[in-house]
């Protein structure tokens, strides 16, 4: 059973390989999620592609690894508040002529946002108890 349970330590961090495939294979979803304040879109659609890169790597070969999940936890949570949550209450989708496709749009980023906050506390857990390399995050 041990060896089964042990797969979560390669599985969790290996599953945002989908995200890093989303943000190159789609770069113009992911663009489309970067709030209207910040400019240059696609600029922070591959930086966050490579920083999702930078924590995999990390947490995979166990260098820096609580730090990563640590960076990425903050990362997530602030997607949560920043881009998901204003999208879930209607700010940028143009609320204000609602249609059908709007209100599930609408809908699926009040799943992203519950996604998010139960992905922030996996980070924060896997770098409490799984992270093995504690040398700047005590």
């Amino acid at each position: 059973m041990d060896k089964i349970l042990n797969l979560g330590r390669w599985l969790f961090p290996l599953s945002f390989l989908m995200y890093v495939g989303l943000h190159f294979g789609k770069p113009d979803v992911g663009a489309a999620f970067v709030p209207d304040y910040l400019p240059m879109p696609y600029f922070w659609n591959y930086f966050t592609a490579f920083c999702i890169i930078a924590f995999i790597v990390s947490a995979v070969i166990g260098k820096y690894d609580k730090l990563a999940y640590t960076l990425m936890a903050v990362y997530v949570i602030l997607m949560a508040v920043l881009v998901h949550l204003p999208r879930a209450m209607g700010h940028e989708l143009g609320v204000e002529n609602m249609t059908a496709d709007l209100a599930r749009e609408q809908e699926l980023e009040m799943v992203n946002l519950f996604r998010n906050i139960m992905v922030t506390g996996a980070l924060i857990g896997f770098a409490r108890f799984v992270a093995r390399d504690k040398r700047v995050v005590g």
